[in-house]
């Protein structure tokens, strides 16, 4: 006897679901450390539906790129570069070489400058994003506090063909500059200062996964033996833009709890630095505030 569906036969499963799990398959054995993810994100790309609406792509719609595709990420290039998109927040950026795609990590830490923008006594919020890559960071505080002001400097050229697509049409003021001595128009009069700066020590090259150490620009991956030559550096430039009270929020790696805030100390003109945990509970940001005269 055939069970019974309720009248209805069993639905068949879709050619590209069986091709998603293999592909899955694929990605895991070559290292790729979210290869249900890819491989699903790759067949909505592909396929022009979303994640979510794989199941309805007909068996005869089966597009055979989707093995091309998957054979890029297999040699880990980054699925960002290979879709031409990144999302961060509410975004949907345009990205791809030359310029560094955002990681989920930095969501918690926009998220929290967010909050303690919105916390401020402030109608018109000034912020400054300095390296902003490909401006995921101020169009998110751009969109997500609506009033504000912000302003965002990148160095790299390369990464800027990038930043100018996404900031199009936003209220972003964009600049081509170094971080180190941008903005000088806006001296002491900055609510929030954030950054998300090179920061892994140069000892550290051959452990970067290699969708970043093949792909992302070096200049927004490296900053010296430690790694925090830059964030050296933008401790004096956060602190020329800020009024007083006004915050700065510097992003770091893991490894780096509790060095960071040591940067940020009351004898240079500080008050309350912290380091502060993202999602996975890691520590991933500092937060300080320009001490009060």
């Amino acid at each position: 006897m055939q069970p019974s569906f309720g009248g209805r036969p069993p639905s068949p499963r879709s050619l590209l679901l069986a091709e998603v799990a293999q592909a899955t398959q694929r990605l895991a054995d070559a290292g790729v450390p979210s290869p249900r993810t890819d491989a699903e994100e790759l067949a909505a790309f592909v396929h022009g539906v979303k994640r979510g609406e794989l199941h309805s792509v007909q068996d005869s719609d089966f597009d055979a790129r989707y093995w091309e595709v998957v054979a890029r990420r297999e040699q880990r290039e980054p699925l960002q570069h290979i879709t031409g998109r990144a999302f961060f927040r509410y975004l949907e950026l345009q990205v791809g070489p030359g310029v560094f795609v955002p990681r989920p990590e930095t969501e918690s830490v926009v998220g929290w400058a967010i909050d303690a923008v919105r916390a401020m006594d402030v109608v018109e919020p000034l912020i400054v994003d300095l390296c902003t890559g490909s401006g995921a960071i101020a169009l998110a505080l751009a969109q997500e506090v609506p009033r504000s002001r912000v302003h965002a400097v990148e160095l790299s050229e390369e990464a800027l063909r990038w930043t100018r697509k996404n900031v199009e049409g936003s209220r972003v003021d964009l600049r081509q500059g170094d971080a180190l001595t941008a903005f000088p128009d806006l001296d002491g009069q900055v609510d929030l200062v954030i950054s998300n700066p090179p920061y892994i020590p140069l000892t550290e090259w051959e452990y970067v996964a290699p969708e970043a150490r093949d792909y992302d620009p070096e200049m927004a991956l490296f900053s010296g033996e430690d790694g925090l030559d830059l964030i050296r550096g933008l401790e004096r430039t956060a602190h020329r833009l800020l009024r007083p009270g006004g915050v700065v929020v510097i992003e770091h790696a893991d490894t780096q709890g509790g060095q960071v805030p040591w940067i940020f100390t009351e004898e240079r003109g500080w008050a309350d630095a912290a380091d502060h945990p993202d999602l996975n509970n890691r520590p991933r940001f500092a937060t300080a505030r320009k001490a009060l005269p």
